[in-house]
């Protein structure tokens, strides 16, 4: 089963200062254009990086849409037993969409 939160969930435990581990599994071009602050971790190695994700917190993983944030967390439950965590619905796209406003 896999936990999800959505963009205001997200923002809401940002501003309130929670404990929690913000991890980027997309590629570094697009982390640079824009991210929401998380640890880059591109999905290709999100496994061997593995001993870098905490355990004693909740880790909210995120992507463009999140497709590859759902799979990095199926990747790391399957392998090494991962039960904190957190899929960012809709990932980047969502929080833009919502927080965002684009000066067009």
């Amino acid at each position: 089963m896999m936990v999800s939160i959505t963009a205001t969930q997200l923002k809401q435990k940002i501003e309130s200062n929670e404990d929690f581990q913000l991890i980027d599994v997309r590629e570094p071009d697009e982390h640079g254009e824009f991210n929401l602050g998380g640890v880059l971790m591109p999905l290709s190695t999100i496994t061997q990086q593995s001993e870098k994700i905490h355990r004693d917190k909740p880790v909210i993983i995120y992507c463009r849409k999140g497709i590859r944030s759902q799979i990095a967390i199926q990747r790391l439950q399957e392998k090494f037993q991962f039960t904190n965590l957190v899929n960012l619905i809709g990932g980047t796209e969502a929080w833009r969409k919502q927080f965002v406003v684009d000066n067009l």
